[in-house]
């Protein structure tokens, strides 16, 4: 499978939760939309991009004990507020739409919040379903910086960037067996049969 060279596009997600899928802890996004979102709701609109790592809005209560201390040296780092950070770029693998509790607490081991978080995002706006994504999150060969810019900022899932970031060479976090295996894994917590 061909990777690219740049990418423009970025996906904000809490810093913590970079860090999880950095280690390979976790390969699923749970979105639904910022409260920003066109169109009212989270779409996915490239299945490749950017992860860009966002620090507002993480708490320690939402996260599950194990992540909490991750949390403090997240927020510990240095993250210059004119310069945003890209270390990690990912692709879908798979989309999957939750509509009950019960699922979330079947995934609740593949997340890093609370499960009452989770469901707090499930049942904002009840008639939308919560996406599931199911990643494969590849490293860049060094972490790229871009100037922020005010267009960026919000509660909005997707930034396009300004200008191209160069991605080098792209090492996956997994490889293709290990992330397979998670993802039959999640699929069989989800009681889902292959297509």
């Amino acid at each position: 499978m061909r990777l690219p060279a740049t990418c423009r596009l970025a996906l904000k997600e809490w810093a913590v939760t970079q860090q999880a899928l950095d280690c390979g802890e976790q390969i699923v996004l749970l979105r639904k939309g910022g409260i920003r979102e066109e169109g009212k709701s989270f779409e996915v609109l490239q299945p490749e991009f950017l992860i860009y790592p966002t620090y507002e809005h993480q708490r320690e209560d939402l996260l599950k004990p194990f992540y909490r201390e991750r949390l403090a040296a997240a927020l510990a780092q240095p993250h210059p507020p004119d310069q945003i950070r890209f270390s990690h770029w990912a692709r879908v693998a798979e989309r999957i739409e939750l509509t009950e509790t019960k699922q979330l607490e079947a995934l609740s081991p593949y997340y890093v919040f609370t499960t009452e978080y989770a469901a707090a995002r499930l049942h904002w706006k009840p008639r939308r379903p919560l996406q599931l994504l199911l990643v494969r999150v590849y490293r860049l060969s060094e972490p790229r910086s871009v100037p922020y810019r005010a267009v960026y900022g919000g509660c909005k899932s997707w930034v396009a960037l300004e200008e191209e970031v160069e991605l080098g060479a792209l090492a996956p976090v997994l490889n293709e067996p290990r992330f397979q295996a998670r993802v039959q894994e999640i699929r069989r917590a989800l009681d889902l049969q292959w297509m």
